[in-house]
């Protein structure tokens, strides 16, 4: 039953991303290839009902370009080929994470570009390719306990932090090679390898900072980049202020909607109460307050999910915590799984870790309700443990001026990140910048896909012209009202279950008199 209601929310939750798991087959390389060669194979690919030329490539490249006895490792990259006899500067992607992948860009939206343009994607090291820093002992720590953000849970899981990196290493692996700035790297060697001059850059939230310092150490071959959810240096780390500030925000946008206020006049009161006296059962459920404020968190990054969590809060206010108990149940089903830990932890650590902070006591302020769950949760341990990695040289760590002409597209209540933060951090680096704002848009979904047309032409726009065409910017105001919401939702599954549950049992009554009637029958017989 726990397993069935899991699955349920976990589809939920991942529905409307508009990422798909294209699984594709990467060409293997030689046993004796060297550093930077590469193997591609050409096959045809479809994005709807149109067939294009892909390639499909593995190129081997050196684990730590900062060491000559770096032992060699194998990236996977794809090329859709544009249709165009005389093709414009490609679009290499640079997806979100750290700790997922960049082979995963969902077709449809590659495709817009493809009538002038070739679209690239390279696989980010670590999660793609020969080498994936898998930790189990992360994952494990991770799912234990009944209080996830308990010092005890947090404490648990920089042990696992630890016996994980060491075990890489064990393993041979060499963590310092797993920086953005060996990412970037990577894509130079396809572009080389491609034959490219100069390409343009699309990303997404992690992906992001990669653009940025890509456009810093290589501005010559960077013609124009595209940002979606911009993630400035140092912003790793989800600040507490920001998200409570980002709460009351949404709270406002609440009192002006005349249904939602009828139904509760304070939203973050509502949620304020509730976190801080979080039930710790409903029926024979169990929730963990840990859980719950980590999946709230992701939740809220997206305006539709965002009102999902709005809803199961204000349920249980009114005595149901339902659709709680469902958000903390389906916690170990899809946050453990969401990451390569081992990625994420060298990606973000290198970047923006710094040694002066407590993060386990920063990221939960008493006053603050929800603080900042995933800080705590992916930055805690580390005042507990460590993850062995230089840090990447300091010019990369802060923002620098960059010549290279730039697209800042933000949502105006992004919990992941924050548009004011590329306004302020971002934007005064950026000789030829430009930002556009999408009022109630959250991460990264609903910059692409609420007003989809609207994203599409301001992109192509940009990369044809240098000017972005903002002529269908419309407001889409933010719709609270749920009509599917966890606490009916789980009801349902589990009457679903209930019932089947019954049915069966009714079928083995009836199978087992049937059985009895069948053997009386032969003996009178």
């Amino acid at each position: 039953m726990k397993q069935k209601i899991q699955s349920i929310l976990f589809i939920i939750l991942v529905s409307g991303v508009g990422c798909k798991n294209n699984k594709n087959n990467y060409p293997v390389s030689p046993t004796n290839a060297k550093a930077d060669s590469y193997i591609i194979e050409t096959k045809p690919f479809k994005i709807g009902d149109e067939t294009y030329k892909a390639d499909f490539g593995t190129i081997t490249v050196q684990e730590n370009r900062s060491k000559s006895t770096s032992r060699l490792i194998h990236i996977p990259f794809f090329r859709i080929h544009s249709k165009s006899k005389n093709p414009a500067e490609p679009i290499f992607g640079l997806a979100g994470g750290p700790g997922q992948s960049n082979m995963k860009w969902n077709r449809g939206f590659a495709g817009t570009f493809l009538s002038k343009r070739d679209f690239v994607f390279v696989g980010y090291r670590g999660v793609d390719g020969s080498t994936i820093l898998d930790c189990p002992e992360v994952i494990k720590a991770l799912k234990r306990g009944n209080d996830l953000l308990s010092e005890e849970s947090i404490k648990a899981i920089g042990r696992a932090w630890v016996s994980a990196s060491e075990r890489l290493e064990a393993e041979g692996v060499d963590l310092d090679g797993y920086t953005i700035i060996e990412c970037i790297e990577d894509n130079e060697s396809v572009r080389k390898a491609l034959d490219y001059n100069r390409i343009n850059l699309l990303s997404e939230s992690y992906g992001t900072r990669v653009a940025y310092l890509y456009g810093l150490k290589h501005p010559g071959q960077i013609f124009r980049s595209a940002m979606i959810s911009v993630n400035p240096p140092g912003r790793f780390i989800w600040e507490p202020q920001v998200i409570d500030n980002q709460l009351k925000y949404y709270a406002n946008l609440w009192l002006k909607d005349s249904i939602m206020s009828k139904k509760s006049p304070d939203l973050y009161a509502t949620m304020q109460k509730i976190l801080n006296d979080m039930p710790n059962k409903w029926l024979f459920l169990s929730i963990d307050p840990g859980k719950v404020k980590v999946v709230t968190f992701f939740l809220l990054f997206h305006r539709n999910t965002a009102a999902q969590a709005f809803d199961a809060y204000l349920a249980a206010e009114k005595g149901d915590p339902s659709g709680l108990a469902m958000m903390s149940l389906a916690y170990d089903f899809i946050v453990p799984s969401l990451m390569t830990w081992g990625d994420l932890a060298s990606k973000a650590v290198s970047a923006d870790f710094d040694s002066t902070r407590n993060y386990f006591n920063e990221m939960d302020p008493s006053d603050m309700p929800l603080g900042s769950p995933m800080s705590k949760l992916l930055w805690g341990p580390l005042s507990f443990g460590q993850w062995p990695i230089k840090q990447i040289p300091e010019e990369f760590r802060n923002p620098q001026p960059s010549d290279v002409e730039t697209l800042l597209l933000c949502g105006s209540v992004d919990f992941s990140t924050p548009a004011e933060f590329a306004t302020k951090e971002l934007m005064p680096y950026l000789k030829n910048g430009k930002q556009v704002i999408f009022s109630e848009y959250g991460h990264v979904g609903d910059v692409e896909y609420v007003n989809m047309e609207n994203t599409r032409r301001i992109l192509s726009s940009f990369y044809n012209t240098g000017v972005p065409d903002t002529s269908m910017n419309t407001y889409i105001p933010m719709k609270f009202n749920v009509k599917w919401g966890f606490p009916l939702i789980i009801k349902l599954a589990l009457g679903v279950i209930i019932l089947v549950g019954f049915g069966i049992v009714v079928v083995m009554i009836w199978l087992f008199r049937r059985y009895r009637k069948f053997h009386a029958t032969i003996k009178v017989a």
